[in-house]
């Protein structure tokens, strides 16, 4: 029973992190604890450990007296995501370039492979999930507890925004997620050969390609739409 616990709160949070992330969630909408319950089939103790451990990891934030809330994407948050994206996956990924592991580089490889197909298939959510997994795992050979942190805040906001713009249907959207994948390439060289100057400069390279995007998107050049003449107004008849 007690394994049978476990495994739904497992499947819980998994499943909640991957609906905050590609936002069948969307930011700033309260969770119904009953309906949770009642969806993952596990009792309101063990839903609220999960509530906490989303909370912690900025997923949701709890609010007393009126539950859970999908962390919300503010002007406040949204500029300060914008200010401290270079620097964290910089920071991150020269040090994934000291300190990885094999087992480490075997597992971005396989993440790697896999993202590949999520762009071969343009599933717009399963390419989300997975490029969030493959920064994921950077954050993990970076192995520092100041950082992680703040590369997981970072990588949900990311991923959320990702969301809201990517088609794949639109050629340049295709050209920019085989950009991706290409530098997802040389991540994985330039940590394995421990270069941390080349793979910090590769991390705000790719940064700039997302935040290119994303510019593009907030910023489309405006549609010219023709007025006609105002209500009341004749037209001027040339001059005899």
């Amino acid at each position: 029973m007690d394994t049978d616990s476990r495994s739904k709160k497992t499947q819980c949070i998994e499943d909640l992190r991957r609906r905050v992330l590609t936002e069948a969630l969307e930011p700033g909408v309260y969770l119904d604890e009953t309906e949770l319950a009642e969806t993952y089939g596990i009792s309101r103790p063990p839903l609220r450990e999960v509530l906490r451990q989303l909370a912690g990891e900025g997923y949701v934030v709890l609010h007393e007296n009126r539950g859970a809330q999908v962390a919300p994407m503010t002007h406040k948050t949204m500029r300060n995501f914008f200010v401290a994206a270079p620097m964290i996956y910089a920071g991150v990924t020269r040090l994934a370039a000291l300190y990885r592991t094999p087992a480490q580089l075997v597992k971005l490889k396989e993440c790697q492979w896999a993202f590949r197909q999520t762009i071969r298939n343009g599933n717009a959510a399963e390419r989300a999930v997975g490029n969030e997994r493959f920064h994921s795992i950077i954050g993990e050979m970076a192995d520092n507890e100041f950082l992680l942190p703040s590369l997981r805040r970072l990588l949900i906001d990311h991923t959320r925004i990702g969301m809201t713009f990517y088609d794949p249907r639109k050629a340049e959207m295709a050209c920019v997620s085989a950009e991706a994948a290409d530098q997802h390439d040389q991540f994985i060289a330039l940590i394995e050969a421990g270069d941390d100057e080349a793979a910090a400069d590769l991390a705000v390279a790719h940064w700039e390609l997302s935040r290119a995007q994303i510019e593009s998107f907030v910023t489309p050049i405006s549609m010219t739409i023709p007025l006609g003449r105002a209500p009341g107004v004749t037209e001027k008849r040339g001059a005899s």
